[in-house]
């Protein structure tokens, strides 16, 4: 697992990067393809606008040739054979024009601006009204310039006047956007589904990982605590089977004792994993009842003031709540005490542990403080240690032993008494914990 894992990480991660890759690929291609259609569609539609402009000129033009008597004058014959579209048309007929090729191209609901020109000294132009502002920003708009001139080969070619159909086209790019909306839209919802895949199957990992790690610790840890007192009563049965162990009866009564007490820290360690299993299946019961905290508290130092004597440590007891009343499972509550007692302990320095015991109030609630001069924790243990099976990393310290259950079960029967639990340390000085609890009348 340890090998493969980190392979996983990386074949996971270069597929990711590279179906973002291409996605991107895609939609940039796409994006193009688009603007080249538009563009196309644009010219398309223009020129064709401009073409039905003269179209129309050229069924004047034969009305107006077939008339002669309207030719009085070379004068007006100039002017009428000299047509000009600025003069023949309003803005409104040549917008709606406009407006049926770019219908006719698929181009409905497109905004546009338009202008005729000619390219005279007086600059006679038709436009729509807001023609110059986008005219002078060429940076977002684009524009298409359709010269105005009779098909090739026409009788009435080089009779009209020289003009320019001007079309704009505003912010071209977010008309594009538009189009395809749904389309990125698709791209990217695909892409943030296959990173919250990417995420879930990579803290599934990390998680699987974690607990082989955890299950393989226990697996050890199960393993030494079992092995020590099965080794030591082995050893005391093979000496009862001695005949003069046998005959001297105090020396017998002294490895029959031994068998006792390793049978019962056996039993003891059966005890912490079925009441694991139990708080697994939330099938453990509380008798609550109204009970002094302090009371339990003392009851729990009292049970550990030998291991303390042992290891030349001391405990300060401090009792400032007014207020201890609480409603507990005395057996749960004293339990949850010792085993913060015992973790004070077990990870003392060598000089010895020197534990603070605090009660205080705080509003409606009873702070209990179990503070220790112990070797402390990192971070990532601080956060970690509550986790079930989760045990430290102790340096040097060899004689720490445990399934590492203990703060597991403290904080479930901490949340079983509608109460909370919080750990501060620092690595090296030591470790707090602060249980806070709400308080039962005093009367």
């Amino acid at each position: 697992m340890k090998r493969i894992f980190p392979v996983i990480i990386i074949l996971i991660s270069l597929s990711l990067l590279g179906l973002i890759y291409f996605q991107a690929l895609w939609l940039s291609t796409a994006v193009a393809t688009k603007q080249k259609q538009l563009r196309e569609n644009i010219f398309v539609a223009s020129t064709e606008a401009a073409e039905n402009l003269m179209q129309d000129y050229t069924r004047l033009l034969s009305l107006n040739i077939n008339n002669k008597h309207l030719f009085s004058n070379e004068k007006m014959k100039m002017e009428i054979l000299k047509p000009s579209v600025i003069e023949r048309y309003s803005k409104e007929e040549i917008n709606a024009i406009i407006k049926k090729s770019m219908n006719k191209h698929f181009l409905e609901g497109i905004n546009y601006e338009f202008a005729v020109s000619d390219n005279s000294i007086n600059g006679n132009q038709i436009q729509s009204d807001n023609f110059m502002k986008y005219f002078l920003d060429s940076t977002h708009n684009t524009n298409f310039a359709i010269p105005l001139e009779m098909p090739p080969g026409s009788d009435y070619e080089n009779l009209t006047k020289e003009e320019f159909l001007v079309i704009i086209i505003p912010n071209q790019e977010q008309i594009i956007y538009k189009q395809i909306f749904w389309y990125i839209t698709g791209t990217i919802l695909f892409t943030l589904i296959i990173i919250t895949a990417f995420f879930l199957t990579i803290r599934t990992l990390i998680r699987q990982k974690k607990i082989s790690e955890i299950k393989s610790d226990f697996i050890n840890n199960m393993t030494h605590e079992f092995k020590t007192p099965i080794a030591t009563i082995s050893l005391a049965v093979d000496a009862l089977n001695n005949e003069k162990v046998r005959s001297d009866k105090e020396k017998s009564g002294y490895f029959t004792n031994i068998i006792k007490e390793e049978n019962n820290r056996m039993n003891k360690h059966v005890e912490v994993i079925l009441q694991a299993s139990l708080l697994d299946k939330n099938e453990f019961q509380l008798n609550m009842k109204k009970i002094s905290a302090h009371e339990l508290i003392k009851k729990s130092i009292e049970n550990f003031k030998l291991q303390l004597q042992e290891k030349n440590g001391q405990i300060s007891e401090e009792y400032q709540a007014e207020n201890d009343w609480v409603m507990a499972d005395d057996v749960h509550f004293i339990n949850l005490i010792s085993n913060l007692l015992d973790n004070a302990i077990k990870y003392a320095k060598e000089e010895g542990p020197l534990i603070k015991v605090h009660t205080e109030n705080k509003g409606n609630d009873l702070i209990i403080s179990i503070i220790d001069n112990g070797i402390g924790m990192t971070r990532e243990t601080l956060n970690r240690i509550f986790e079930k099976f989760y045990r430290a990393h102790t340096g040097n310290i060899h004689n720490v032993k445990g399934f590492g259950l203990g703060l597991g079960y403290v904080k479930a029967m901490v949340e079983a008494h509608h109460g909370k639990i919080k750990a501060e340390s620092t690595l090296g000085k030591g470790s707090a914990f602060y249980i806070t609890i709400s308080t039962a009348p005093q009367s």
